[in-house]
């Protein structure tokens, strides 16, 4: 059996798994303010709870790049579904913040592996023009989760309870799990390939050089500026994500003044504008390199777009309306998907697939370092100022990110790499 189109099927596969990875990490977030009164936790204590995810989630984004590299894409999928849905599960039983906390930190764990993995089946299963728009498939999975949690998970919790809840959303990681074993293998091993699809993948790769493929270490990757460009941007800007993803929510009620299902029916639209700017940013810097665009051009030029638009957190602070206010936080998330969708994009336009994984488990691990930072800060000052300056700040960071990025990627096109002794 032969399928015409098969990288699709694959790509959406990994969409598939990262709407549930979303649906799982953000399940805390839309029940924080019932949980908080179960269990009787502050914003510092959340903030700390979550940051057990971010600290876990930052070690295993370089262990589990280096891990795909090694054991390849299927093996290592396999693996990071089963450590991150069983931590959701075990989240059903959680009494304090401790346990939570031991809870987020396996989850954070497993979950991290989705993000170089998803990266690594791009750069396998699609060219050079269409790896944008495939990160942007595989990235809008992460905004469709986003917009789907809230109602779903305040749906479920108010039949069940955020115990049940909990089990319920855990589940779905082993049903994609028989799918993933059914259907997914690299291109170079999967029967159900065509001559054509193989032959259109490989078309505009760099050639291959002869000799012992290059496996780079971290401290030599870590010797090349497009590793820095690549880290940096995600150290400033992913913080602007995280807020979002672990406050809004909290915001809208405390904030606002919404109930739980208020937040059910409005919080999914910032998510869903930033699902349509995934796809966007990827169709975009991809439909201008098939007109001719160079990839420097046309991916600086989507970027530039993106990131600017993050600044509009400016504009959600001083909005009176609470649903206004949700449109300008829609800009804001849009413009974060154009933007990181093409800087995560960078590993494969710089590096060898060799070290695609690496290079972005080295950008995820900055930007969980940098959104544990922007995270314990923000349990603080929401807890003696409110919601308001943490929002503005993270209007700043999109902006800072795109000049600081820019600068230390120069041309964006392959790197000349050196064979040197591998190091770690």
């Amino acid at each position: 059996m032969k399928i015409t189109g098969l990288r699709w099927l694959m790509i959406g596969l990994v969409f598939l798994a990262t709407v549930i990875n979303y649906v799982d990490r953000q399940t805390v977030s839309v029940l924080k303010t019932s949980i908080s009164k179960d269990l009787g936790l502050s914003n510092a204590d959340y903030a700390a709870i979550q940051n057990s995810f971010l600290a876990f989630y930052g070690l295993s984004q370089m262990v589990s790049g280096r891990l795909y590299d090694v054991i390849g894409t299927r093996r290592g999928f396999i693996f990071s579904i089963v450590v991150w849905s069983l931590a959701a599960l075990a989240h059903a039983g959680a009494r304090s913040a401790a346990s939570f906390s031991v809870f987020r930190a396996m989850l954070g764990f497993g979950e991290a592996g989705n993000w170089p993995g998803a990266a690594k089946v791009v750069g396998e299963w699609f060219p050079v023009r269409e790896r944008a728009l495939g990160m942007g498939i595989f990235n809008s999975g992460a905004a469709v989760g986003g917009a789907l949690s809230p109602p779903i998970i305040a749906w479920l919790a108010t039949l069940y309870g955020w115990r049940v809840t909990f089990v319920l959303t855990g589940a779905l990681g082993f049903i994609w799990l028989a799918l993933w074993l059914a259907l997914f293998r690299t291109p170079a091993e999967h029967p159900w390939i065509t001559d054509a699809e193989r032959a259109h993948i490989l078309d505009g790769a760099a050639a291959v050089p002869s000799g012992p493929e290059w496996r780079p270490g971290w401290l030599q990757l870590l010797t090349y500026r497009q590793t820095w460009a690549v880290v940096m941007g995600r150290f400033i800007t992913d913080p602007i994500w995280w807020l979002y993803i672990f406050w809004l929510p909290s915001y809208l009620q405390e904030a606002r003044g919404f109930s739980l299902q208020q937040v059910g029916q409005s919080a999914w639209l910032p998510f869903l504008a930033g699902g349509v700017g995934a796809l966007s940013g990827g169709y975009a810097s991809g439909a201008l390199i098939s007109r001719g665009w160079t990839v420097d051009r046309a991916r600086k030029v989507v970027m530039i777009f993106g990131g600017s638009l993050t600044s509009a957190g400016v504009l959600a602070m001083r909005a009176n309306d609470p649903y206004v206010a949700l449109c300008w936080m829609a800009v804001v998330l849009f413009g974060f998907q154009v933007w990181v969708n093409n800087l995560q994009t960078l590993p494969s336009d710089f590096f060898p697939s060799t070290a695609v994984g690496s290079v972005f488990g080295l950008g995820g691990a900055a930007a969980a370092l940098a959104s544990v930072l922007f995270t314990w800060g923000t349990g603080r000052v929401v807890d003696a100022f409110g919601y308001t300056p943490v929002f503005l700040v993270s209007a700043v960071l999109g902006p800072l990110g795109l000049v600081v990025t820019l600068a230390l990627a120069g041309r964006i096109g392959k790197v000349a790499v050196e064979h040197r002794a591998q190091t770690s």
